[in-house]
């Protein structure tokens, strides 16, 4: 999915939603060489991702069709890209999957295409995600040349028994290589994602985890609880579904999977976490993500303030300030509507859109901000839909007043803002 920029703090106010142009976009990259039975990205393996008949040129040749297309729509809204009412991209995010599967010049291609269709700002912010494994994680010096200057390592746990429990492929050792090529190869910030709540896991294992992380000096930790969802029951994964079905081994990985997680021991793993990086001076900066000074995920944060950006790919999520749109996730409709094999015009992928209204606006953005460690101003308290739960919330000790007169989560906030915010919406 890292600072706040000035002008940029969340609004509370009920203003009209109002579309604008995007400052960042994400294109998602489905593949990878295994899929773990935990994941629900939208996410294909297999023979699509390697061998004689892989589906890697053909997406790259639908995304830059799909790049294109969106492009064009913000040239007839706004203007080209460095006119008054079109700035160039802040953010660049290759997401997946596993983006380093792509040859470094296909991922010159995309970001060559960016450029020229949406704009780089002078200091963008240029992220892919890779996995660690020395056959997943690409070839960083390449990708610096590239254009990237930020990484993602999905390294998830350092103990191998929990990566092997989680269907991991990569091994503890392969982190630390995979984060001193990177440094080597000039990446300005890089990050580390970690699980917690593993089944069977530990709070032993997880401070083990944690420290062994902190030994490999990251710029950057994003800590997330693992969370077992079931897209099928939740209706993601119809016809026009952002999501893919779960698979029937996935399916009985968690029903065994969710009896071995515990709340207890989640809460005690995250509140060492807190009190640690803390002491080593990281900034918690969101609920799941802590920072050295400087190296917050500026993308992700472009989505916790409700700022506009675009998106590509298949199962990708675009906001533009008044609207959320999303492409279907199924890859093989991805690309026949984007590169027709009947050889006739593309056309935009299949998906769906939603658009907000005020109410609708207003709650994301009280959400949104106490996501984040500046959360809102005072005045939010007297304001619907905050006003309606704060007695209750500061009662329950979920939310508090800091030092500089604003609403935040307290760390018991954090560990339960699913309750606080379900009140919310």
């Amino acid at each position: 999915m890292d600072t706040p920029a000035a002008g940029h703090a969340t609004s509370t106010r009920a203003d009209v939603p109002t579309a604008g142009p995007p400052v960042g976009l994400y294109v998602h990259i489905p593949f990878c060489v295994s899929l773990c039975p935990y994941c629900d990205f939208v996410v294909v393996a297999g023979a699509a991702t390697r061998g004689p008949s892989n589906r890697i040129a053909a997406l790259a040749a639908a995304l830059t069709t799909e790049l294109g297309l969106r492009a064009d729509a913000l040239d007839e809204h706004f203007g080209k890209p460095g006119t008054a009412n079109r700035p160039p991209l802040e953010t660049v995010y290759l997401g997946g999957g596993t983006p380093t599967l792509l040859d470094a010049d296909i991922v010159k291609h995309l970001l060559d295409t960016i450029r020229d269709r949406f704009g780089l700002a002078r200091e963008v912010e240029v992220t892919i995600e890779a996995n660690p494994g020395p056959d997943e994680r690409g070839d960083p010096a390449a990708l610096a040349k590239a254009g990237i200057n930020r990484i993602s390592f999905g390294a998830q746990s350092l103990d191998a028994a929990e990566l092997r429990r989680l269907g991991r492929r990569h091994r503890p050792g392969d982190v630390a290589d995979a984060v001193a090529g990177a440094r080597a190869a000039g990446i300005a910030s890089i990050n580390l994602d970690l699980l917690y709540d593993i089944p069977d896991g530990s709070l032993v294992t997880w401070i083990d985890t944690l420290e062994r992380a902190l030994e490999l000096t990251p710029d950057h930790l994003s800590l997330y609880a693992l969370t077992l969802d079931d897209p099928d029951a939740e209706g993601l994964t119809g016809f026009d579904g952002d999501h893919l079905p779960t698979t029937r081994g996935a399916r009985r990985w968690r029903d065994d999977a969710i009896p071995a997680q515990d709340e207890d021991r989640a809460a005690a793993q995250y509140h060492h976490a807190v009190h640690r990086l803390a002491t080593d001076g990281w900034r918690g900066y969101e609920i799941s993500n802590w920072a050295r000074p400087g190296h917050e995920s500026r993308h992700n944060l472009a989505y916790w303030e409700r700022r506009r950006y675009e998106a590509v790919g298949p199962g990708a999520h675009a906001f533009d300030g008044a609207t959320r749109r999303w492409n279907a996730a199924h890859l093989g409709r991805y690309t026949a509507a984007l590169t027709p094999p009947s050889g006739g015009p593309p056309t935009l992928p299949p998906g769906g859109a939603e658009t907000l209204d005020a109410e609708t606006a207003r709650a994301e953005s009280i959400v949104l901000g106490l996501r984040t460690d500046r959360g809102l101003p005072r005045t939010a308290a007297v304001e619907p839909p905050l006003a309606d739960v704060f007695g209750w919330a500061l009662a329950a000790e979920l939310l508090t007043i800091d030092d500089t007169d604003r609403i935040v989560l307290t760390t018991r906030g954090r560990l339960l803002s699913n309750e606080l915010f379900a009140r919310l919406v």
